[in-house]
């Protein structure tokens, strides 16, 4: 029951991630000007008399498409707060049986989806501040990896044999989250198609000085921190970053599945098919010109790296089971 449980609140939260994506890709982030309501109400207004009166008491143009799409993400984002409560509870119950499962790793998605909930707020209140947008998406990516992480650690461990991966392992998923990082950064400054005229932007980055003002946490949105608008050198820098992020994430990556396809083909082969198809969406994406499916598909194969990642880190032996396992085999040829 607790696997269905878990299984359930890992794909509820992967489509969360993908809804959340189509909302700021659509730019519909700011369809409900309110929060946790769409203009006063429990639904975004359709009905005439409902439009005209939001106009009124809010001000602006009405949306309703927007607001219905934000309003969505907001009531899946509710759904999953509650299977998150519900596996913990359920966890704490059964933590007997789960003896690889350590109570932080019960209790900190609780506290996330807390967290979750003010910045969803913060979002709305500070009109897509990219640092808030940003770190909206970070904690959805978080939840994420907390929860297959639990799966991890409730199945089989892998061989002691493993134990040589965990250094790869958790460089892949160190560089995999400053890539995610920056792909937010790209996302919430809308930098996606700042350049495509060659690699890492030289063009559109010749000559220009304090480009790095577009990574200053403490701006609005197409700002500066001066309050002068961005320019497309601005946008340039970002998205120059993330493409060399890529390369790094591909070579890093590259060696963990080689490392691991020494050990074990299975695990390794899903991953490598993970780490092609992300790089063809990404160049697909600049070829293409963002089209709107393959942007979502993006933030969904970051997702999908991420959690098959975390799943072999959390199935690797414990290193004291590993060192223990050591000294028998050493004992055991010794005695021979």
């Amino acid at each position: 029951m607790i696997r269905a449980l878990l299984l359930l609140t890992i794909l509820w939260t992967f489509t969360l991630l993908m809804l959340g994506a189509y909302v700021r890709l659509t730019d519909a982030g700011l369809g409900c000007p309110d929060w946790p309501g769409c203009y006063g109400q429990l639904t975004a207004p359709d009905e005439p008399h409902e439009i005209t009166q939001a106009e009124q008491t809010f001000g602006g143009e009405v949306h309703a498409g927007k607001g219905s799409k934000e309003m969505l993400h907001r009531y899946v984002a509710a759904g999953l707060g509650v299977l998150v409560l519900v596996l913990a509870l359920a966890m704490v119950l059964w933590r007997q049986r789960l003896d690889r499962l350590p109570i932080w790793l019960i209790v900190l998605p609780v506290l996330l989806i807390v967290f979750q909930a003010l910045l969803g707020m913060w979002t709305v209140t500070l009109k897509l501040m990219p640092v808030v947008v940003t770190a909206h998406l970070l904690g959805g990516m978080s939840l994420l990896a907390l929860l297959v992480a639990m799966a991890g650690r409730i199945a089989t461990p892998l061989p002691a044999a493993f134990a040589e991966v965990r250094s790869a392992c958790y460089l892949a998923l160190l560089l995999l989250t400053g890539q995610i990082i920056l792909g937010g950064w790209v996302s919430t400054n809308y930098a996606g198609l700042a350049c495509s005229t060659s690699v890492f932007c030289q063009n559109e980055l010749a000559g220009h000085s304090g480009i790095w003002e577009a990574f200053r946490p403490d701006r609005l949105l197409g700002q500066t921190a001066d309050g002068a608008s961005l320019s497309l050198a601005h946008l340039a820098a970002i998205q120059s970053l993330h493409r060399l992020g890529a390369m790094l994430v591909l070579l890093v990556i590259g060696r963990l599945i080689y490392v691991l396809h020494q050990r074990s083909s299975r695990l390794a082969l899903p991953l490598a098919a993970a780490l092609l198809l992300q790089i063809g969406l990404g160049i697909s994406n600049v070829l293409f010109s963002l089209p709107l499916p393959l942007a979502v598909a993006h933030n969904g194969g970051a997702a999908l790296l991420l959690a098959m990642i975390v799943f072999i880190a959390a199935r690797l032996p414990v290193a004291k089971y590993t060192a223990i396992s050591r000294l028998d085999a050493t004992w055991v040829r010794s005695s021979l």
